[in-house]
């Protein structure tokens, strides 16, 4: 008799090998999900001073200072000003970015940051050509940097949330509510929480 068939399925430490698959999806599952596991004061400056300490000098922090000061002076964005901030969030629509004209980008920035309505705020930014949601929102937090978070799969991840298949204006509600939960909660800015969001993903998230 040839019982070749019955050890097949057998690990050498006696146990099936559909045990060590279901293991290793359960495994696999918690690390997916990500999340801090304890979202504290402490814990956000951590991992923000640790971005900082990444992006120190580089074009990043640069950019980030010279936009703010400028939108510090100006409600609108020209189109120069606009590439940078695409290319900071997103270089691969650089294309996109530079098929809107002068014009327009003014327009729809000039509109985006003087209306109330939260929906079309974001909404008249996403006609610019290369603009999505995560664009969009760099966009709203260089304008508005006490109120809007930086929308980021990495902070996603972070937040222990699923990546959605597309973003649309209730998941950009919701994260901006829970983000200002957290603000509250930990009395940091945030702009703190997304750089340290940022940071954790990038230490720990496996892409």
């Amino acid at each position: 008799m040839n019982n070749s068939s019955h050890f097949k399925n057998i690990s050498p430490f006696g146990m099936g090998v559909d045990f060590f698959i279901k293991l290793s999806k359960i495994i696999n599952k918690k690390i997916d999900k990500g999340g801090i596991v304890k979202i504290t004061k402490e814990s956000i400056k951590e991992y923000a001073e640790k971005y900082d300490q990444r992006h120190k000098g580089t074009s990043d922090e640069i950019i980030e200072k010279e936009i703010k000061k400028w939108l510090a002076k100006n409600r609108y964005l020209n189109r120069e000003q606009f590439i940078k901030i695409g290319l900071w969030k997103s270089k691969r629509p650089k294309k996109k970015y530079e098929n809107n004209d002068d014009l327009t980008v003014r327009k729809i920035t000039r509109f985006s940051f003087a209306t109330n309505d939260e929906q079309a705020r974001i909404k008249f930014l996403l006609l610019l050509n290369g603009v999505a949601f995560p664009v969009a929102s760099a966009i709203l937090h260089f304008a508005f940097p006490d109120k809007y978070p930086i929308l980021d799969f990495r902070a996603i991840w972070s937040l222990g949330w699923k990546q959605p298949k597309s973003y649309t204006f209730d998941f950009w509600q919701k994260y901006c509510n829970e983000m200002e939960k957290i603000s509250k909660k930990t009395g940091e800015s945030i702009r703190t929480i997304d750089k340290a969001f940022w940071e954790y993903s990038k230490e720990n998230q496996v892409l």
